[in-house]
């Protein structure tokens, strides 16, 4: 996966007489640098944080050794590198001059993100999936969802995100780029990089439109189904707790798939008429930062199990602690 990403990314490099790109970040109000800085530390290290946190209950819990928290856990893996991807480099530049990126690292960071948020989209229908299975066929659940066919599940997840990703970046940096150079935004995203193509983008609009529709309006339609059939089987258990109880699993998975989905569909299903910057910036602070952040309180604010994992962990260490 990684040689053929580098393949792309030097056939762009050599049909391209830009070298690097100057990330304008957000220049609107350098009076609010510091702030925004100490805003967007917090979050990314709340991300690190909750999420290897989330990581380290459900390794250790052996009643959280489900399916559903295997999926759980590779979704807080996979936040934690869809965050790194644009993070690390967006805090650095709030205090560089120039903001500069390498065109091979623009179209890198491009590839990984991209890649990362639609392994994303793919792990999520695999949840709802897997909450229909609950449901459904209990007494066949743990057959249906056996460890190795969950494992499968995970790598075609991995698969299909990083092959779309790399669709969508061959079809962008095999574009000639002449100048101007500077992307309004924080990271190499679609919309600002593509605008400062000196082709004819439309092949490449073209592309990303039918990998968006064919990838993720395919994961949305199997979501769909998936929450049909789950709130028709909900609706045939004729106990209002187990009613309750079925849909309560179900709430988080479905908060979070409706935030990662409006935000995404938003940036990459408009035309580029209808493309403002200022404001696919909020967006994008949006799906790439706060998103993850949310991701692991979501799940562990609303279930029963993480948080007595959680507790019988602080009461480990309460035990174990050394008396004053």
């Amino acid at each position: 996966m990684w040689s053929m990403g580098n393949m792309f990314i030097t056939k762009a490099w050599n049909s391209s007489s830009v070298t690097m790109f100057i990330l304008l970040g957000f220049p609107d109000h350098p009076e609010l640098r510091v702030l925004l800085f100490m805003t967007f530390l917090g979050i990314y290290l709340m991300t690190l944080a909750w999420n290897l946190a989330l990581i380290f209950l459900i390794r250790e819990d052996i009643h959280l050794h489900t399916p559903m928290y295997f999926f759980l856990s590779n979704l807080s893996f996979i936040d934690i590198c869809y965050s790194s991807t644009v993070a690390p480099k967006m805090l650095i530049d709030f205090f560089q001059k120039e903001k500069t990126i390498s065109f091979m690292g623009c179209a890198a960071q491009f590839f990984f993100f991209v890649g990362m948020g639609l392994t994303e989209c793919f792990l999520l229908t695999a949840m709802a999936y897997d909450r229909y299975t609950a449901i459904s066929c209990p007494l066949l659940y743990t057959t249906i969802m056996s460890q190795g066919r969950c494992t499968c599940i995970v790598v075609g997840a991995y698969v299909g995100g990083f092959l779309s990703s790399l669709i969508q970046a061959s079809s962008i940096f095999r574009l000639h780029f002449c100048g101007p150079n500077i992307i309004n935004h924080f990271f190499c995203d679609l919309p600002p990089v593509l605008a400062l193509s000196c082709s004819d983008t439309f092949l490449s609009q073209v592309v990303n439109f039918l990998v968006v529709v064919t990838f993720g309006g395919t994961s949305f339609l199997i979501l769909l189904i998936s929450y049909s059939y789950i709130v028709s089987a909900v609706l045939k258990i004729l106990s209002v707790d187990g009613r309750w109880k079925a849909f309560n699993t179900c709430s988080s998975h479905l908060m979070v798939v409706s935030l990662l989905f409006g935000t995404a569909l938003f940036m990459y299903l408009r035309p580029r008429s209808r493309y403002s910057l200022g404001r696919d910036k909020v967006v994008s602070v949006i799906y790439s930062l706060v998103i993850p952040m949310l991701n692991p309180l979501i799940y562990s604010l609303r279930n029963k199990e993480i948080k007595d994992a959680l507790w019988k962990v602080l009461g480990k260490k309460k035990v174990f602690s050394p008396r004053s």
